[in-house]
């Protein structure tokens, strides 16, 4: 196998693979023992037809395109590896060409997408403004009144009107134009007033009506309403109202206290609640600091990341997405056909958070090149106990079923962590 790269722009090479007649007539014999039996004729038992005959009948050309593919698969990845190509992106619908076919030899040229070169600016010592993580009091209480909503009581109420934040059960039917539309019905539907759960304006319309009452209530869909048809139409609900419930919150007390914690005092509680929070908060600030030091070297460093490369990263989080849509009983289609996008647009909304991401990844390895981090073998160690521990499988077996791409890939994860830390180590926080 004879190879050659050439390298083209926007962190492209095209390489270019020759294979001889030995490659050739291997590929071609395996592609006539797969095809032979899709040819009938006449004298021959189907499957038994001899090689020369069918390429005499339909020309020698006639395993061509199957053997090429062979050819293809098999000694791809050896050329890639031959000429050191840091392939960051698969190959997609014409990055590859057979150039050239005889039973003498074969030769084909695959446009591949490599890593782009990052050229590092400041990344030490940058100035970022990252959030205290001073609790306030306002903090505190606010943490301490979402635990008492969680231990509300929901009270019927039969003798006043809707109020702002009542939940309501109603029946209510929609129309356009005076027709009743797809989805704009529903029965004993509960409806907290203010939540804006429905179109603007529609719960607004229910305070002050009472149990029993027929509400006829009208409203605009908005002109970025996920349905085409219904965008910026006005539409009646016909509401009743079946039944009103308030929320009861329970008095913020030492009772509390000791029904939502161990301790016996609100005062202690609340030392308690802050400690965490400022705990909680003092972890999100560590966050905030590597996010915002990163950020920084980004914003420093020059590269183009190739578009292959971050349809890739797209395609990758799609899988995630549509991977975590399925543990709720949804497909992506379905997801899709709910909020009226196309896959097209969907994949768009992905676009910002994949070229974010793979900036970050170039910018941070980078730097650890550059910085000549090395991973020591406790440090390797540790990785690989976390990650048995992480798959619940023992750290022997895991050690030896992982490849050796994969503790390659486990080294460099190291290293990008070395980075991070160094960012953020040396950022002047304001």
């Amino acid at each position: 196998m004879n190879t050659k790269v050439q390298v083209l722009e926007n962190s492209q090479v095209e390489l270019l693979v020759e294979v001889g007649r030995e490659i050739v007539e291997n590929a071609i014999t395996r592609s006539y023992n797969a095809m032979k039996s899709n040819f009938n004729i006449p004298g021959f038992r189907k499957g038994k037809v001899p090689r020369h005959i069918i390429e005499k009948m339909y020309g020698v050309e006639v395993f061509f395109d199957r053997a090429a593919d062979n050819i293809i698969n098999e000694t791809f990845q050896d050329a890639i590896k031959e000429n050191d190509i840091d392939m960051v992106a698969k190959l997609r619908s014409g990055d590859i060409e057979v150039t050239q076919m005889s039973k003498e030899n074969m030769t084909y040229k695959a446009k591949v997408t490599v890593k782009p070169d990052v050229v590092l600016g400041e990344y030490k010592n940058q100035t970022i403004e990252v959030e205290s993580s001073e609790v306030t009091d306002e903090e505190i209480d606010s943490f301490i009144n979402q635990e008492a909503t969680k231990n509300a009581r929901e009270i019927k109420v039969t003798d006043r009107a809707v109020q702002p934040q009542d939940k309501v059960t109603i029946d209510f039917t929609g129309f356009v134009d005076g027709v009743p539309f797809e989805g704009g019905s529903g029965e004993d539907y509960a409806l907290v007033i203010g939540s804006k759960t429905f179109i603007p304006g529609f719960e607004d319309q229910l305070i002050g009506k009472n149990i029993g009452d027929e509400v006829d209530v009208n409203v605009e869909f908005p002109e970025d309403y996920q349905s085409e048809e219904l965008k910026g139409k006005p539409a009646l609900f016909k509401v009743n109202i079946k039944e009103i419930e308030m929320t009861e919150l329970p008095e913020i007390d030492d009772d509390f206290a000791a029904d939502v914690s161990e301790f016996d005092t609100i005062a202690e509680y609340k030392a308690d609640v802050k400690k965490n929070l400022t705990a909680k908060k003092e972890e999100e600030r560590k966050i905030q600091i590597s996010n915002s030091a990163l950020d920084k070297a980004i914003e420093n460093a020059t590269f183009t990341i190739p578009e292959n490369m971050i349809e890739e990263e797209i395609d990758r989080q799609l899988g995630q997405f549509s991977q975590n849509m399925s543990r709720q009983g949804l497909s992506l289609e379905q997801y899709l056909s709910y909020t009226g996008l196309d896959m097209e647009a969907f994949r768009e909304n992905f676009k910002p958070q994949a070229e974010k991401q793979i900036s970050g990844n170039l910018v941070l390895e980078q730097i650890a090149n550059a910085e000549g981090f090395e991973v020591t073998d406790e440090e390797y160690e540790k990785e690989i106990e976390q990650r048995a521990s992480q798959y619940k499988v023992e750290t022997d077996k895991f050690r030896d079923f992982i490849s050796e791409e994969y503790k390659d890939l486990i080294k460099g994860d190291i290293k990008i962590q070395k980075a991070v830390e160094l960012l953020s180590e040396t950022a002047v926080v304001k």
